[in-house]
């Protein structure tokens, strides 16, 4: 008997729903640096706190933590801007408080799966007090030497 599908899989309608919606919801750090790479029309927030956004963040977001969003994000973002929110990782859901109040203010937004953990174990850039900083990809979570993996 199959584990993987001991529940049997939904029908295609259903699935074809279910992940069409978490697309609507979410994108991956390897879209979010091929989209800033390429000067698509987003702004990235990283809703994390001031301590976390000095120890490194990426290059060209807007710290916007998530308690401030509701009194400052109007002022901060152009109304429909398309907004990536971002907190640490796939263990926090900083990104997902924070995408949640910019929807409720009327925003077009998606969370950063992986979160700023992914991104650095992509390789990607961070900026730091002392620069811009990257690190070997983590051949665990992108192949080494590639810029993504082409899925």
């Amino acid at each position: 008997m199959s584990r993987a599908f001991s529940v049997p899989a939904a029908p295609p309608a259903i699935a074809t729903a279910h992940f069409a919606a978490r697309l609507s919801v979410e994108t991956d750090v390897s879209d979010v640096h091929a989209d800033l790479e390429s000067g698509a029309d987003m702004l990235v927030v990283d809703s994390r706190n001031e301590r976390a956004w000095l120890q490194g963040h990426l290059p060209g977001a807007l710290h916007l933590p998530t308690a401030d969003i509701a009194g400052r994000a109007s002022a901060l973002i152009p109304a429909g801007r398309r907004v990536v929110t971002y907190c640490w990782g796939p263990g926090c859901n900083g990104a997902t408080r924070a995408a949640l109040e910019l929807a409720q203010l009327g925003f077009p937004v998606k969370e950063m799966i992986g979160g700023y953990e992914y991104w650095v174990r992509e390789g990607f850039p961070v900026l730091t007090p002392d620069g811009l900083l990257r690190r070997p990809a983590d051949g665990l979570t992108a192949p080494v030497g590639d810029e993504a993996c082409g899925c």
